[in-house]
């Protein structure tokens, strides 16, 4: 399968124009052994350095690129921050014009950042189907701490060879499978927003992300039987994904109230007091079914009643994310989205906001597709004592300033 992601470039309906930095996906067994050939397709050229981890490095059935120079990070401890990012800049050498990626999600994020910092070309060549951000132009990073989406670069092209992808720990393929899923409660809160506020919505790109979730949603448990078809599918719908948010530029169509779950646990706020060594996906797969679960108990009311805006509590902030934690905190929610929002605009939405909650799966439904892939589906499965989930639900939408219900809910009398 060959995605031609230049036809997705250009102006749009939606008044405005889509930049596209990848120029061709290609989703094949043995893909790898045709990696020059996808290269000249897509016009790269330069010396070349590949970044592994050493799991990666030593992956079943991986024919690995041809480069000039070759980075293996260790695995343990291995995180997308100013570390691992430090260490790649400082390996590289000086005349590296292309960067690839040879991994799973964090390695890309490490690469793509690095790719950004020194204006290198950016390919990428995931060895497991596990995360959307293979081809986005954001990564997810861990910087001074907190969890943030920063903008990077792109992929020119990305070849996933499918030969690699399918031997692959299922738990892998199922934390891909939890990324994505998230999708229906993020495309929700896109749509909530724009009722609320009038923010633009993208039909093309909401469409294009809700057929790449549908298509993951409907072929993910194929990989439990081991067919290459499923991989293929899940394998494209993450890539889908991670195009359309190229070409919004920005994670707004798959990062949602699901995601502000996952990145907050991720954070480690000192007074919610948790540390999870579970994948980002598995996260999120539990995320979607806290927020799926939240939004859907919200829709049974009729009518809300819809308090005042009422800034953050600085000094409740400061002791929430503790003194490491809290400079970013307070600059990330400096601008709080929720200030422009008025109690009239979300009860005169009410209506609209419970039918767009009805297009995303009960939770028991996103439960039952994680059961069955054995994939963690509960908050003690990724290491979180279920009584922290009230106030993740309250906190997790300050770890982003963006507008969600989940953010929302603190102007809605419980």
């Amino acid at each position: 399968m060959r995605i031609d992601a230049e036809v997705y470039g250009g102006k749009c309906a939606c008044g405005g124009e889509h930049h596209m930095a990848t120029r061709l996906c290609v989703i094949e067994e043995d893909a790898l052994a045709s990696f020059e050939t996808y290269m000249t397709q897509a016009g790269v050229r330069g010396k070349r350095c590949a970044v592994y981890d050493t799991h990666t490095y030593q992956a079943k059935n991986l024919c690995r690129p041809a480069a000039e120079q070759e980075i293996i990070l260790a695995p343990e401890g291995l995180h997308a921050n100013e570390v691992s990012t430090a260490e790649v800049l400082a390996k590289l050498e000086p005349d590296v014009e292309v960067l690839i990626a040879v991994g799973g999600g964090t390695i890309h994020d490490i690469v793509r950042y690095c790719a950004k910092n020194r204006d290198l070309l950016f390919i990428s060549v995931p060895t497991a189907a596990s995360c959307d951000g293979f081809c986005s132009t954001v990564a997810a990073m861990t910087w001074e701490g907190y969890k943030n989406t920063m903008n990077c670069v792109a992929p020119e092209l990305v070849v996933a060879d499918l030969s690699v992808i399918k031997e692959a720990p299922l738990y892998l393929t199922n934390s891909g499978v939890g990324d994505i899923i998230g999708k229906y409660v993020a495309l929700a809160d896109w749509r909530i927003a724009h009722e609320v506020t009038g923010e633009t919505v993208c039909e093309r790109i909401y469409s294009i992300m809700k057929d790449a979730t549908d298509c993951v949603w409907e072929n993910a448990l194929g990989a439990l039987e081991g067919k290459v078809e499923a991989y293929e599918a899940v394998t494209y719908g993450l890539l889908m994904s991670g195009l359309a948010m190229q070409m919004m530029g920005s994670s707004r169509p798959a990062s949602g109230g699901e995601h502000h779950i996952s990145h907050l646990i991720e954070t480690e706020p000192v007074a919610l007091g948790v540390h999870s060594n579970a994948l980002h996906g598995e996260k999120v797969g539990v995320g979607t079914i806290l927020a799926s679960a939240e939004y859907h108990r919200l829709a049974e009311r009729k009518t809300v009643e819809v308090l005042p805006y009422s800034p953050i509590d600085q000094e409740w902030l400061r002791e929430f994310f503790g003194e490491e934690l809290y400079p970013v905190a307070k600059r990330e929610n400096a601008k709080e989205c929720l200030a422009s929002v008025t109690p009239e605009a979300i009860e005169a939405a009410w209506d609209e906001i419970r039918e767009i909650i009805t297009h995303i799966p009960a939770p028991q439904e996103i439960e039952q597709l994680l059961v069955s892939l054995g994939a963690k589906h509960t908050l003690k499965d990724i290491g979180v004592e279920d009584e922290k989930q009230a106030l993740i639900l309250d906190a997790s939408p300050l770890i982003r300033n963006r507008l969600t219900l989940m953010r929302m809910r603190r102007m809605i009398r419980r």
